[in-house]
């Protein structure tokens, strides 16, 4: 095939993929990515910069130069019909088969990903827009091993797509002998093969964004989405956009991401798993910071509470949707007791966002959706949202930056965060990013929290168990060594090869254990990849 000039492709192109890298459909790639990778890479090393900042010691705070963003009178562009009833979204993979259930799950919005749970193999990432492809013009089906047929029903939920963050590169396209952002790559190839048919088809396009740290790096997927929009021939303020608050340094702009993307907004989604990997991450080096186990991070801990009331406030006063975030549970078969405890969960859960005046809320599994469209429906009724409840109070830094609790870290905890880890990543390297694990639906985020848990308990004075033993590299290293056993135990009774989570081990003592915390697992993890 021949690619538009200065674009290479290093991996493989069968026929199928062929459909979807098309000169035309490349050459928007290019043209996104000469206009906006300097900006990207500038974006990048801001990143560095502020956290070098906060290493030293500053800490986040409103920025002075937005304040009249903030005290500004405005709203959001209006939003189309299909984005204002979203009370369940269910997320998943760009499988053919979670595609399909997804799909069909009862949900109101499917938001397909790119992003944490998938595993960027150059395979998952172009199958991945070949089944959406065929999904959106209703020719996808997927037949299993044992014959059973999978096809969309008549009726689907609305589609929302999560391209890849700022910081992620797709390795096998470059551009004028540079690589291209993953996120661009994704964005552009599903823009332009099928937003006029989405549009003709009543819904779209939509899209979720991820990882952004700054209004800045909103502004630059507005940008994108201009240049994209005069490019294939659309209106400008056709697609919609939900940005996920996944950053701490994000919620001090919340309002200015909003503003940013106003006329392409389609409101802000708490990312609560990556959002405390992110407390750990960028006040790491602060020996006053030290946060209990996972467990014991709960939506209702103060510095979660306030983060997910303030992106309420903030969505609302701008006419904008405001979306919870995903509770991991999902059913247990098999275990009576155990799954109405599960389910017990995600309904408090729901019960909660939709109390604190969110208009919706991630699930993960389809034998849910029905449980959290309940909880939504006995506070909105008829109401396709909530949009004109209003938060009140203020919140800030004091709120924000109160990490507590610093306990319980207990040696079961500890454990934990070492055969999840192990489990999640052994699966990634096989090509599966999405994962049940002790009857939770665990996607990156999972194993960022547990490595980065491991590493500040070893690295922190803090970092002590409940029983007054400190974490150590020398108590944690032979850990792994026994949880591997366990995941390896587990997953060969499931009927898989283990080569991957030996790797997964090794690599999770280098990034728990190293003393230069690495910044993503997933960069070096994709760098190791085919």
């Amino acid at each position: 095939m021949s690619y538009p000039a200065g674009v290479q492709i290093t991996a493989n192109v069968t026929a199928d993929y062929a459909k979807i890298l098309t000169p035309e459909a490349l050459k928007l790639v290019a043209k996104l990515h000469r206009a906006f990778e300097p900006r990207r890479q500038e974006l990048l090393k801001a990143r560095v910069d502020r956290q070098a900042r906060i290493d030293a010691g500053e800490l986040p705070d409103f920025l002075p130069e937005t304040k009249h963003i903030r005290e500004g009178d405005w709203k959001i562009a209006p939003l189309p019909k299909a984005l204002e009833n979203r009370r369940v979204e269910i997320t998943g993979p760009v499988e053919a088969k979670m595609i399909i259930n997804a799909y069909n799950s009862g949900a109101d919005s499917y938001m397909t990903d790119f992003e944490d749970s998938n595993s960027p193999k150059w395979d998952n990432q172009i199958q991945g827009q070949v089944n959406l492809y065929k999904a959106i013009r209703r020719e996808l089906s997927f037949k299993n091993e044992a014959g059973k047929e999978y096809k969309l029903n008549d009726k689907i939920a609305t589609l929302q797509v999560r391209p890849r963050g700022w910081h992620l590169d797709e390795k096998h396209v470059l551009i004028d002998g540079q690589r291209v952002s993953g996120g661009i790559f994704d964005f552009g190839l599903f823009l332009f093969h099928n937003a006029k048919e989405q549009i003709a088809r009543g819904a779209g396009p939509f899209f979720y964004l991820p990882k952004m740290e700054s209004h800045l790096e909103a502004r630059l997927w507005n940008d994108v989405f201009v240049m994209a929009q005069d490019h294939i021939g659309l209106p400008q303020g056709t697609i919609k956009a939900t940005v996920l608050v996944e950053t701490i340094l994000a919620t001090f702009e919340l309002e200015e991401i909003l503003y940013e993307l106003r006329n392409h907004s389609a409101g802000l989604n708490a990312g609560r798993w990556d959002y405390i990997f992110s407390c750990i991450k960028k006040f790491k080096k602060n020996k006053d910071f030290c946060l209990a186990q996972r467990g014991a991070i709960t939506m209702e801990v103060p510095f979660m509470r306030s983060y997910a009331l303030a992106l309420v406030q903030a969505c609302h006063k701008r006419g904008a949707p405001a979306m919870g975030g995903m509770s991991a549970l999902i059913p247990i078969k098999g275990d009576p007791v155990a799954n109405e405890k599960a389910l017990a969960g995600i309904r408090h859960d729901k019960t909660r966002d939709a109390n604190d005046g969110f208009d919706g809320g991630w699930v993960a599994h389809p034998g849910l959706v029905s449980i959290a469209a309940e909880e939504f429906q006995k506070v909105l009724g008829d109401r396709p949202n909530q949009w004109e409840k209003q938060v009140s109070g203020s919140f800030g830094p004091k709120d924000w930056l109160n990490f507590q609790p610093e306990q319980p870290i207990t040696e079961t905890g500890l454990r934990n965060n070492i055969n999840v880890g192990i489990h999640y990543l052994g699966s990634w390297l096989a090509g599966n990013g999405c994962v049940p694990i002790h009857n939770l639906m665990e996607d990156a985020a999972t194993a960022e929290i547990s490595r980065s848990q491991v590493w500040q308990w070893v690295v922190s004075p803090k970092g002590k168990l409940d029983d007054g033993r400190k974490v150590t590299e020398e108590m944690v290293r032979p850990m792994i060594a026994e949880e591997l056993a366990k995941v390896k135990s587990v997953v060969t009774a499931q009927g898989e090869k283990t080569e991957t989570y030996d790797q997964a081990a090794v690599i999770f003592d280098k990034m728990s254990l190293t003393p230069d915390y690495p910044e993503f697992l997933t960069l070096p993890l994709y760098e190791a990849m085919e």
